[in-house]
């Protein structure tokens, strides 16, 4: 029987994500939410459901 447990909780990824997402977005006004969403995504590794999450609620939001 296995003991291990997985080394990031569920949603872990996606608070850090959108930390660095305000962050950036506060650093780089000229770039688009768009772009930086994306770049997050990938940096985090985020699945297709937690990428959905963060453009849904977090795309157009100033």
């Amino acid at each position: 029987m296995s003991t291990q447990q997985p080394t990031q909780a569920t949603g872990d990824k996606t608070r850090q994500a959108l930390a660095e997402l305000c962050c950036l977005h506060e650093q780089h006004p000229d770039k688009t939410r768009l772009s930086l969403l994306k770049q997050v995504e990938m940096k985090y590794d985020l699945t297709p459901k937690e990428c959905e999450f963060l453009e849904r609620n977090f795309q157009n939001t100033n």
